[in-house]
C-alpha cells in the first residue's frame, strides 16, 4: 500500500506565505507525477499545480505559487506566496505510483488526506 501525508497547512493573513509538504510512504516502486489540488467550501475540487515531465500550474495561482520536488525523499512540496482569502481550501496531494509485488508493476493514484489552508485577516 502507499501512503501520502500532507502538512504545513494553517492560518494566514492575506499577502502571507505557507509551504504546503506531502510525503509519500509503502511499497514504491517509482512515482511517475505528484500534484497538488484543492477545494473550497461549496466547490469542485480544482487542480493547483502538478509535476511530472515538467510543470504545470492554474491560472489562477501562476507567479505566486512554486511546485517542486525531492524524488530521494518521494516528497512535493508547494511554495505559497502573497496568499488571497481566495486561496482558501482543502489542499490535497496526489501522485501517480507504481508499486511492484514481485511478480507485476502496477500504477495507480493515490490522495493524501488534504490539509486546510485558510486566508483570512
Amino acid at each position: 500500500q502507499v501512503q501520502l501525508v500532507e502538512s504545513g497547512g494553517g492560518l494566514v493573513q492575506p499577502g502571507g506565505s505557507l509551504r504546503l509538504s506531502c510525503a509519500a510512504s509503502g511499497s514504491i516502486s517509482s512515482i511517475v507525477a505528484m500534484g497538488w489540488y484543492r477545494q473550497a467550501p461549496g466547490k469542485g475540487r480544482e487542480l493547483v499545480a502538478t509535476s511530472g515531465a515538467g510543470t504545470n500550474y492554474a491560472d489562477s495561482v501562476k507567479g505566486r505559487f512554486t511546485i517542486s520536488r525531492d524524488n530521494a525523499k518521494n516528497t512535493v512540496y508547494l511554495e505559497m506566496s502573497s496568499l488571497k482569502p481566495d486561496d482558501t481550501a482543502v489542499y490535497y496531494c496526489d501522485a501517480d505510483v507504481t508499486t511492484y509485488n514481485g511478480r507485476n508493476y502496477h500504477t495507480a493514484r493515490y490522495w493524501g488526506q488534504g490539509t486546510q489552508v485558510t486566508v483570512s485577516s
